[in-house]
């Protein structure tokens, strides 16, 4: 019998014992999720320190570094949840999107094991594992209900319909919020990571820095943040040009406000007219904490429950994939061992 008809015929359990793999990027990551909701146990080995010299993420550093780490935090995920291999009853990985040999790593891996192991193999897309998040955080949380994903890459509006049905109402038609906060971070001479040194700067600024409108006049749920990176690249340069100073913290702080206070304008505006009255945060600048705290205002005003992942869940982990692999696990949505990662794929996709 074949590998993919034998797991075909795999009953499922309520309370399945899934081991998630995300290499994605610069994390090489594990984790032991128990019934899609329960964390037994999370490892995250970060490549970043490597990247700080280039001012990013070089793509073949990162891949080198998943395959000496991979071994040792699948290692580590598996004893730090109190089990064996042989208690597993799948495996969930990150096949898309992201850096397309920090992917083949983490996929390869997986494959191996779950073909050794005879259970199934569950491919997940990292962004819907962004949109799960929620699930860890709130065990109650349950479709529809409106997530904001704000992460390096991505930067979108979702209209969670139930487990599997997303709607994308909206979404960066340019950078993604994270690749503006990098790019001013570069400009102001921050090292990377750019987000977090953006955000500790802009606390000892004000936001006295008048920059444009992102799509100014246009309705919809839709971001630009390519004109509002370039007005900031621009200030500064001019500043420069003609000898004249300029407070680095302000202009970090004005970019912030200018950055995020669109997120949660659109988000809950979203909330408010598809009737919903949950609203979710997922993706790494989710971790920012000027927009958690006027987020936790803003839906305290609107009477909208907030559902807000600890940090750690909101940078890429395992255990979001963890909990998305639940879902695709009770579909029986498994893969053969052909299985192959792909740089880019659909937010809204299943495979």
């Amino acid at each position: 019998m074949k590998y993919i008809d034998k797991i075909k015929t795999a009953s499922l359990k309520e309370d399945a014992l899934i081991l998630a793999i995300e290499s994605s990027c610069d994390e090489t990551a594990g984790s032991v999720i128990k019934g899609g909701r329960e964390i037994l146990s999370s490892v995250i080995m970060s490549s970043m320190t490597e990247h700080i010299p280039f001012g990013g993420v070089v793509p073949e550093i990162a891949s080198r570094m998943h395959t000496t780490a991979i071994s040792l935090t699948v290692e580590k995920a598996v004893k730090d949840a109190g089990i064996t291999l042989n208690d597993l009853d799948a495996i969930a990985v990150t096949f898309g999107s992201g850096l397309i040999g920090a992917l083949l790593v983490g996929v390869s891996y997986a494959k191996a094991l779950a073909f050794s192991l005879g259970i199934p193999l569950i491919p997940v897309n990292h962004v819907r594992g962004h949109v799960s998040a929620g699930y860890l955080t709130d065990k109650a949380l349950k479709p529809p209900f409106i997530c904001l994903l704000a992460s390096g890459g991505h930067t979108a509006i979702i209209d969670v319909k139930d487990y599997v049905d997303f709607e994308v109402l909206g979404g960066t038609l340019d950078d993604a919020a994270g690749e503006a906060f990098d790019k001013v971070a570069r400009v102001l001479g921050l090292s990377y990571p750019g987000g977090p040194n953006v955000e500790r700067l802009a606390r000892e600024g004000e936001n006295n820095i008048e920059l444009p409108v992102m799509l100014k006049g246009k309705s919809g749920y839709d971001f630009s943040y390519s004109g509002l990176k370039t007005a900031v690249i621009n200030y500064v340069h001019t500043k420069e040009q003609k000898g004249e100073y300029y407070n680095k913290a302000d202009i970090a702080c004005s970019f912030q406000s200018s950055a995020l206070d669109v997120l949660i304008k659109k988000a809950l505006q979203a909330v408010k007219e598809r009737g919903y009255k949950v609203l979710s945060i997922g993706g790494g600048v989710s971790a920012n904490g000027y927009l958690r705290e006027n987020l936790i205002k803003e839906c305290e005003k609107s009477g909208v429950k907030l559902v807000l992942p600890e940090k750690k869940l909101c940078t890429d982990n395992a255990s979001m994939i963890g909990a998305e692999g639940y879902i695709q696990y009770l579909r029986k949505n498994f893969a053969d061992i052909d299985l192959n990662a792909n740089a880019f794929i659909d937010i809204t996709a299943t495979r």
